[in-house]
């Protein structure tokens, strides 16, 4: 899984890089969205179609099955978290990106909604909890995600969630319901477990409820800078 930031500047030569090492991996299914530097050239398209014939399955508002797992992946927004979430109130630019916020999570939570598989795991960049951007400095708190993500993710409930973008955040945490919930941005992997990417494993005695799932973590050596399989 690869959660966003894929490109440093959303340029195609940048993509054109990544996709040359992904495509020595196309045996391995591999999932991912675009992050916020995706989009900063103003090129995205070209960069998502790149990525694409490389083998990345890249979702927006889509999902993405392997192994009876299911994934839903957006990119996200910003706008803050709980009682200081961001209403739609006011001038026509806050309410102009309220309804981006909105959009995003309505995406994912159809994505969700979608999935049949035994193993449901959601997919962004932004985070969609507080407690994996702890870390950061507290005034930016409301540029790295929403709660509106966490929302979708308590409608259509979800095992796992990953996302990525807050660089100086915390590796884990968990939802109001026990979502555990993982920050898998580079940095943050880097100077906390001295490897650029995490491995997840599920069990398979964990046909019952969200929180009876048995999960392990591990590191390995890496294969591929910046890749996050899980």
């Amino acid at each position: 899984m690869l959660c966003g930031d894929l490109t440093d500047f959303g340029k195609v030569e940048e993509a054109q890089v990544l996709a040359k090492e992904l495509s020595s991996a196309r045996k391995v299914p591999m999932v991912g969205v675009l992050g916020n530097h995706d989009y900063e050239s103003n090129q995205a398209a070209e960069v998502r179609t790149i990525l694409s014939e490389a083998g990345l399955n890249l979702l927006d508002g889509d999902v993405f099955e392997a192994h009876g797992v299911g994934f839903a992946g957006v990119k996200g927004f910003a706008g803050g978290f709980g009682q200081g979430l961001l209403r739609p109130f006011g001038e026509p630019a806050i309410k102009a990106f309220v309804q981006e916020a909105i959009q995003e999570a309505l995406k994912l939570e159809c994505a969700l909604g979608s999935l049949r598989t035994t193993h449901r795991i959601a997919l962004t960049h932004y985070a969609p909890i507080e407690a994996t951007i702890v870390g950061e400095r507290p005034e930016i708190f409301p540029y790295l995600g929403t709660s509106r993500l966490e929302d979708a993710m308590q409608h259509y409930p979800v095992h796992m969630a990953f996302h990525g973008h807050a660089h100086g955040g915390s590796l884990e945490g968990r939802t109001s319901k026990g979502t555990p919930v993982y920050n898998v941005a580079v940095p943050l992997l880097l100077r906390t477990t001295k490897q650029p990417f995490r491995i997840i494993e599920l069990t398979q005695d964990d046909r019952e409820a969200r929180e009876e799932i048995g999960m392990r973590s591990r590191d390995v050596d890496p294969s591929h800078e910046g890749m996050m399989p899980a």
